[in-house]
This record gives C-alpha cells, sequence and structure tokens, in this order.
C-alpha cells in the first residue's frame, strides 16, 4: 500500500463552520458515520460505520503509517476527526507528515476552494454530487423538532433508508472526484517543499494559542452591561422604545428640528459637531454603541478547545493567486491595533469586571475593549511570546526584484524608507520629526498606494485628502514618485510585455529571473523560489482604455469563478506578494528546524511561545533575517519584541 484517498462523513452537534474541526471534533456526540477510501487508486469502499460497519485493521493502521501517503480534499477535516476517532487523547492528532491536500493542490493552480466547484472548472466525467447539501442537513447535524419528530434530536440511518442509501452514494462519489482531481492535476504536481511548508502549516494549526477565556467571558460581560445602560439612557432621553432603530431615530431627531438621510458613522461624527444638548447626547449615544463590538471576542468563545487553546485559525494558501496565508474562525489578520499606553491596566480592570472604573478613566468603553482583542491571546504558564516581524517585506522585495539601487541603499543602511521616498522626490532632506518631516507623511502615502502601478485613485482610496494634501497635489505626487522609482516603473511593463508575449506565442521568456510559461491552457509565473504562479485560459483582451489587456479564469471579487483583468503593475503585486509569501515559509521551517514553536503567524509577524529566560528576541530576528539561497541581493530585517499576552508595539 503506498496511498489511500479518503472521504468521510461525521456527526456533531457543534457548527462546524463557526467553530472549526479542532472543537468540531472534541464534541461528546460527535460520531465518524461514513468512511470512503480507495487503496492505490483502486475501486472504492465505503465503511457503513454508522450501520456497524468495520474499517478494515490495514486501513486503520494505514492511519498512523508514516511510509503511506493519505489524500483527502481538505485533509485537515479528515485528519483531525480520525485523530478523535481513534482515541486521542485532547491536543492531539495524527501527523501531518504522510497526510496531502487535494484542495491544496487545487488552490496552488490557482482553482476554486470547493470540492464541488474544482469538479465543474475540470470538467471532471465524475463531479460531486449536488444533493450532498441536503443529505448532510439531514443526517449531519442536529435536526430540527417537527410533528413526525416527537423527542428525536437527530436522524439516523433507520429514518430514513432510502436517503442513507443516497448518503453511502454520494460519500463514495466524493473519493472519486478526489482522485479524478488527482489524474488531472498529475502533470503540474506540489513540490517536496511546498509540502513541507503545508506539515509545518498544519503543525501549527495543531499547536494552537492560548487564550485567556476568563478575561475574554468578562470583555462579553463589560460590553453587554455597557450597551443595556447606554441603551436606557437613550430610551429615558429620546422616548423611543428602540433608540438604536435607524428610522426611530431619524423620525425622533426630525421632531428636534434635524433632518438627516444617513447615521452612517461618518454622518453621526459630523452631525455631533453641529448640535448640542439632548440631540447631541443622543447623537453621542448612538456614536459609542455603533462601536460596540466583540464578535471576535465571541468567535473566541466559539472556537477554543477543552484545554483553552484556539485552533486551526490560519489558512493555508489563503489566497489561491499568490499563496500568502490567511485567517478564519477569529480572523486574526485584521485584529484592531492597540494605542492604549496602560495595556495591562486596562486589561486587568476588563479581567475584573470593572465598569465604573473603565468608564472613569477612559473616554471610550467600546475603545478600551476592541483595542484588547489582541491581548486574549496569551502564553501558557512559564513562558512568553517572542514575536518577530519582516520590516517592509514587500518594499524590499519590490526593490529588490526591480533593482532600484537608491532603495536598497537605504534598506542597507537601516534608513527610513518614507523618509527617504520623500527626499527623493522632493530634493530635500527629510527626517522624522526632523528637519522637513511634514513631508514624511506624503512618502508614506505614496509608498502605499503608488508601488503597483496606482495613481491619483490609489491615493484617494489611502485616504490621502483625509490626510491633508490638497486634490492638486495628487498627481504631481504619483509623478514625482514614478521619475523617482524607474526602475519599478520598468518592472511593471517589462513583466506586462513579457506575459502578453508569452500568450500570444506561447514560447517562454524570463524576466527579472522570473520564467514565465504557458503549457495545457495555464499561463506560469515561475518565481525565484521555484515555486509557481498560475493563471488558467489567458487571453488577450482589448480594454476601455483603447489597449490590450490580459484576461483569465479565477476566483474573482464576488468569490464566482469569472474572468478576471489584469496588467503589468497586477502581475508585479501577485509577484512581490508571492515571493515575500516564500520567503516567510522558508523563514518559519527554518525556526522550526530550531525548535522554535510557532502558535500564530499574521501577515509577515511570527508569535513564537517560548519557555521563560530560554532564547530571545534578537536570536529569532537574526533567524528570520537570513536571506533565501534563490534571494542573493536581498536585504531583509526582522524587528521583535516579548511580551506575556499578545500585543502590537
Amino acid at each position: 500500500m503506498k496511498y489511500i484517498s479518503i472521504d468521510i462523513e461525521t456527526f456533531s452537534s457543534i457548527n462546524l463552520q463557526r467553530s472549526g474541526v479542532y472543537r468540531y471534533a472534541e464534541s461528546k456526540d460527535f460520531e465518524i458515520l461514513l468512511f470512503g477510501y480507495s487503496i492505490d487508486g483502486g475501486e472504492v469502499v465505503v465503511a457503513d460505520i454508522a450501520s456497524g460497519e468495520k474499517i478494515p485493521i490495514e486501513i486503520i493502521n494505514a492511519l498512523t503509517d508514516v511510509s503511506v501517503i493519505k489524500w483527502a480534499f481538505n485533509a485537515q477535516f479528515e485528519r483531525i476527526c480520525l485523530s478523535r476517532w481513534l482515541g486521542m487523547k485532547a491536543g492531539t492528532y495524527l501527523s501531518p507528515t504522510s497526510w496531502h491536500c487535494t484542495r491544496v493542490w487545487a488552490l496552488a493552480l490557482g482553482l476554486p476552494l470547493s470540492l464541488e466547484a474544482v469538479g465543474e472548472v475540470l470538467g471532471l466525467e465524475k463531479q460531486k454530487l449536488s444533493e450532498g447539501k441536503n443529505l448532510i442537513k439531514y443526517f449531519c447535524v442536529p435536526c430540527a423538532q417537527g410533528k413526525s419528530k416527537v423527542g428525536r434530536t437527530r436522524n439516523l440511518p433507520y429514518h430514513d433508508a432510502e436517503k442513507w442509501e443516497r448518503f453511502i452514494s454520494y460519500n463514495k462519489r466524493d473519493v472519486e472526484t478526489e482522485m479524478e482531481i488527482q489524474n488531472k492535476l498529475s502533470k503540474f504536481p506540489v513540490s517536496g517543499t511546498e509540502w513541507e511548508n503545508y506539515c509545518l502549516d498544519q503543525i501549527i494549526n495543531d499547536r494552537g494559542i492560548a487564550l485567556d477565556m476568563d478575561f475574554v467571558r468578562q470583555a462579553i460581560f463589560c460590553d453587554e452591561k455597557f450597551k443595556a445602560e447606554n441603551i436606557n439612557k437613550a430610551k429615558v432621553l429620546t422616548g423611543l422604545l428602540n433608540p438604536n432603530s435607524p428610522a426611530q431615530l431619524k423620525a425622533w431627531l426630525y421632531k428636534q428640528g434635524m433632518e438627516t438621510a444617513s447615521l452612517s458613522k461618518d454622518a453621526v461624527s459630523k452631525l455631533i459637531e453641529d448640535t448640542e444638548g439632548e440631540v447631541q447626547d443622543a447623537l453621542s449615544i448612538r456614536q459609542q454603541l455603533a462601536k460596540s463590538s466583540v464578535k471576535k471576542y465571541a468567535a473566541m468563545e466559539k472556537v477554543v478547545c477543552s484545554d483553552s487553546r484556539a485552533r486551526g485559525l490560519i489558512q493555508f494558501y489563503g489566497a489561491n493567486r499568490t499563496g500568502r496565508y490567511s485567517s478564519k474562525l477569529i480572523q486574526v489578520q485584521n485584529l484592531p491595533q492597540n494605542y492604549i499606553p496602560d495595556l495591562k491596566e486596562a486589561r486587568a480592570l476588563v479581567k475584573a469586571g470593572n465598569l465604573e472604573a473603565l468608564d472613569l478613566l477612559y473616554d471610550s468603553i467600546p475603545t478600551v475593549l476592541s483595542e484588547l482583542i489582541r491581548t486574549a491571546f496569551t502564553s501558557k504558564p512559564k513562558h512568553r511570546f517572542i514575536i518577530s516581524d519582516l520590516s517592509a517585506i514587500e518594499a524590499r522585495v519590490l526593490a529588490w526584484l526591480s533593482n532600484e539601487r537608491w532603495r536598497m541603499e537605504v534598506f542597507a543602511g537601516g534608513g527610513d524608507i518614507y523618509c527617504a521616498s520623500a527626499s527623493q522626490m522632493f530634493k530635500v532632506p527629510v527626517e522624522k520629526n526632523g528637519v522637513n518631516g511634514y513631508l514624511r507623511q506624503k512618502g508614506k502615502i505614496a509608498e502605499l498606494a503608488l508601488g503597483y502601478g496606482g495613481s491619483v485613485g490609489a491615493l484617494k482610496a489611502m485616504g490621502a485628502t483625509n490626510m491633508g494634501l490638497l486634490e492638486d497635489e495628487l498627481q504631481p505626487l504619483v509623478t514625482a514618485w514614478r521619475n523617482t522609482n524607474p526602475n519599478i516603473t520598468s518592472l511593471w511593463w517589462g513583466i506586462d510585455r513579457a506575459v502578453k508575449t508569452v500568450i500570444k506565442t506561447k514560447q517562454p521568456l524570463e524576466v527579472y529571473g522570473i520564467r514565465i510559461f504557458y503549457e495545457s491552457g495555464i499561463l506560469f509565473i515561475k518565481l525565484p523560489s521555484g515555486r509557481s504562479l498560475s493563471y488558467i485560459k489567458p487571453l488577450i483582451a482589448g480594454n476601455k482604455f483603447g489597449g490590450e489587456s490580459v484576461t483569465y479564469e479565477g476566483v474573482g471579487g464576488s468569490k464566482k469563478w469569472e474572468r478576471i483583468e489584469s496588467y503589468g503593475p497586477k502581475f508585479t503585486e501577485n509577484i512581490v506578494q508571492a515571493i515575500s509569501r516564500d520567503i516567510l515559509a522558508e523563514a518559519m521551517l527554518r525556526l522550526s528546524s530550531c525548535g522554535f514553536k510557532i502558535v500564530m503567524h499574521v501577515h509577515d509577524e511570527v508569535v513564537i511561545e517560548a519557555p521563560n529566560n530560554i532564547s530571545s528576541a534578537e536570536e529569532i530576528c537574526a533567524l528570520m533575517s537570513e536571506t533565501p539561497a534563490w534571494a542573493k541581493g536581498l536585504i531583509l530585517k526582522a524587528e521583535g519584541y516579548e511580551c506575556e499576552f499578545y500585543k502590537k508595539e
């Protein structure tokens, strides 16, 4: 036996989408219903466990045999569920070393996230059966109470034998579909390095990160108490049954002589400035209630496992255009920043449920609760967090790829790229909080908005006019930035020409150390790391500006499979972000091989849980800053710090 293809159907009263597979499999009523499998590509067999059938002992032994590769679509689900089924203790799971994921393979080639969608795009002969969602709803989750289901909490096979037979067929078809996907993609195998990255990702997700659940529950309590008190204040003030209702509040404001079409955040802020007395007080209460959000605290309650650790927060290949990681469940990639200077003291007040002191010491309780969300992640006893972040990684990669020498010299000298950019654009020295320091903000906005072909619209989207730039300053700023960075501008259009040439001629080209080639209806961009980006069924088409653009098939902004338009600067952005991802992935492998326990990573930042008095931020930053062998000349820098709970310095 060399490999097994697996698909399982399960039951649990825990909501899988909200709580994740780790918490889902911990439920006391969790069980595996069906186990579909194929050995070495042979006929698919389904073991009807719910009806008393047994999984053959050779298959059970293979689950723990690292020499046998286990394949599944979203293999994390099968691996974690089977760990529980095998009786492994809480917090321990089957090693991911010999598990490969068909979904990761599909994502690496730019295909959709779901098995059904992949089957449709590939035009498979045996596609996932469409009735599966209804069957899963019937057998895999608790059932709704109805006249024919008095006292019944779930549906079992004997409650509908015909549906159960269809469910067995559905399970079998899923395995067949997964196997057909493997056959279809066999020309483009995932590299050994990428499977190493996937394995480490699974280890990090298995390890999880500790949550201070006493603090989380008190934060939710403080928020609920704050809301109740302020809604009561608003009721007394306005006489409304529901002062949080936009329709009711608008009608009340109209009676007070104020008419408004909107009660959005920005609209309320402006109205507060122009009002006074009871009207201002009512609007201020609404503003505070709008800020009040504990969704991430609530998500923590749903996700946390029995050992107070949250698992499964990182999504491998979350962005299938670039391969960058994303997050799920608690969504750690978009946690609010923390600006409170006394985080530890504020956190202690929340943990004590001391709403009165919070109200006395801080302007806004909702803001305090929001800024403390990060601190819910804590290190386990006798440990602390060491946090290391790759500084300005995309700006460094962009400078290296384009060979923009002045920028590389800034990085080599440890300079501030925003000051240096402003200095280059305006031809005067610029120092942070020093000479011409006011120009640094313009340099920062330009750096953030213009690196990938952005123009006036990108500056506005970045908030340039809100930060004090005048409308007539924007185009000159774009021009100055591009004139200052001619090699980056050349990089955009050099990649644009190369991509179009390859699509038209089907002949490979190499530019800027990147190989671009076409094979089997896919455009590949091979990165210096050896990994390739994929663009399915690329075409050249006319655009609204009268020129040519590249289009390809992929998952667009609407989350649907569609034709996507692209051009040189956008391809450049994909390439730079993908290279940055590969640098992070290699750094994490390096850290792991040195024994460091990564518990979470966010964007270009790694969070390590380390025993007290062992290792240091300097040691970890040195490992993070090592330049990969394939990126000779790239200047990297990591900055780090230590803390008892997660925060942003």
